[in-house]
């Protein structure tokens, strides 16, 4: 018996640490950009990282995900027709495994290519285009077990930059934000046959990305729509509780819900920002506070765009609308800091921030990889290179930019830019 539960503890050790090098959807394992490789770099080498491999690819926002020795990510080809791909690679080596194309012509602003990164769940592989397909694949094969256009089955209001929430596995279910018709803004699809199960909500759609939290002993699916934050069975979409965010001209709700302890934060370049209670007893929630500047330049509080702020104990950490990254009391909304050393100044600045043992691994839209330290008192800089050159069509501004979420697994790090994917070694010598 104790040899059978020393086997089991093995087991069971060996089986955490290898999802624990995974990175199979949108910001890691469980959505919250926790990254807890150990055996990684604490100093980037002078001459910077080292390249493991470098393949040709084409464009788009969307960011690799990484599960069982394979790395997949999505662009868009203009030849011989416009086409949305979604391709398949060997994570050590770049090796090609499978590409698998269908035609997708954009009929949305920032035509670059597909948004959201594809989630990897139980050996299949699901992806989210711009125009709404959504496909099944066998992981390993390639394999197309099914395959829905979103936007003719729930007669989606496409949102002017198309959708790009990435999709949350939930149980036999494949959860996403679409905005369709008829009570469709956030939609549950059978995962195994791609049919609907449920339907939720009339708000305009988002392309802020789903999240799961524990709340008075139930899991809670959390949505930022268009115009509020929602509380959903995620079972059945039934709604057990919503606060009002507002309503900006572009619904430009982008950045992912932040949770920790009873709080949930959102912020967003027009509106601000807002902090929610839970209540820890029941499905209840109400706002604790809702901050918004004069416009996009005078802001208060934090008024995040393309980036998904922190929360470390009693502060938030996140990036404004002009790249400032700042420091929130918290219980207030009150700027404690504000630093611009980290991404240059420019409109919608971005930098895509994780953690791992207590350091902040930020990846900014210049390609530089930065390893930091965030607390009350400011931002440290411990180390940066470059690791990716910036590219145009993503953004033709400003020399073009990189506003990829990066993948960290396997001890590497993995990252697009509009021309290529490649992967470079985080390994401590």
């Amino acid at each position: 018996m104790k040899l059978f539960r020393f086997i089991l503890l093995c087991l069971v050790v060996f089986s955490c640490s290898l999802s624990a090098a995974d990175w199979p959807q949108w910001r890691g394992i469980n959505r919250d950009a926790a990254w807890t490789e150990s055996g990684i770099v604490k100093q980037f080498p002078k001459d910077g990282l080292k390249v493991l491999w470098n393949i040709p690819i084409s464009s788009g926002y969307s960011g690799p995900v990484v599960s069982d020795g394979l790395v997949y990510v999505t662009d868009l080809i203009d030849k011989p027709v416009s086409s949305e791909r979604v391709l398949c690679f060997n994570a050590k080596t770049g090796d090609e495994v499978w590409t698998r194309t269908y035609p997708c012509k954009y009929k949305i602003g920032y035509p670059a290519g597909p948004r959201a990164s594809l989630v990897i769940d139980g050996g299949k592989a699901y992806s989210l285009g711009a125009m709404g397909d959504m496909l099944c694949f066998n992981a390993k094969s390639g394999e197309v077990l099914w395959h829905e256009n979103l936007r003719e089955v729930f007669n989606i209001k496409m949102p002017m930059w198309g959708i790009a929430a990435s999709p949350l596995i939930y149980g036999d279910l494949i959860i996403t934000q679409v905005g369709g018709a008829d009570g469709a803004c956030v939609v549950g699809i059978n995962k195994n046959t791609g049919k609907e199960k449920w339907r939720s909500i009339s708000d305009k759609a988002s392309y802020s990305a789903p999240i799961i939290i524990k709340q008075a002993g139930k899991d809670v699916l959390v949505c930022w729509t268009g115009s509020r934050v929602v509380g959903l069975n995620p079972l059945d979409g039934k709604v057990y509780w919503d606060c009002y965010y507002g309503k900006s001209k572009f619904q430009m709700n982008i950045a992912t819900p932040v949770k920790s302890g009873d709080y949930i934060f959102v912020s967003a370049f027009f509106e601000g920002s807002m902090l929610i209670k839970l209540d820890s007893k029941e499905l209840t929630a109400k706002r604790a506070w809702k901050r918004k500047g004069e416009n996009e330049k005078k802001t208060d509080s934090l008024q995040c765009c393309n980036s998904t702020p922190l929360i470390i104990g009693d502060y938030i950490y996140g990036v404004d609308s002009y790249g400032e990254l700042r420091c929130l009391d918290l219980a207030t909304g009150d700027r404690v800091w504000t630093d611009l050393t980290t991404v240059e100044k420019a409109r919608w600045a971005n930098i895509h921030m994780v953690k791992n043992a207590g350091k902040i691994w930020m990846f900014n839209e210049r390609g530089e990889l930065i390893i930091s330290e965030l607390s009350p008192k400011g931002f440290k800089e411990i180390s940066r290179t470059k690791i990716i050159k910036t590219t145009k069509k993503q953004l033709s501004q400003r020399g073009g930019v990189c506003w990829t979420h990066p993948a960290y697994a396997n001890k590497n790090i993995y990252i697009r830019n509009d021309e290529q994917l490649i992967c470079l070694s985080l390994a401590a010598k």
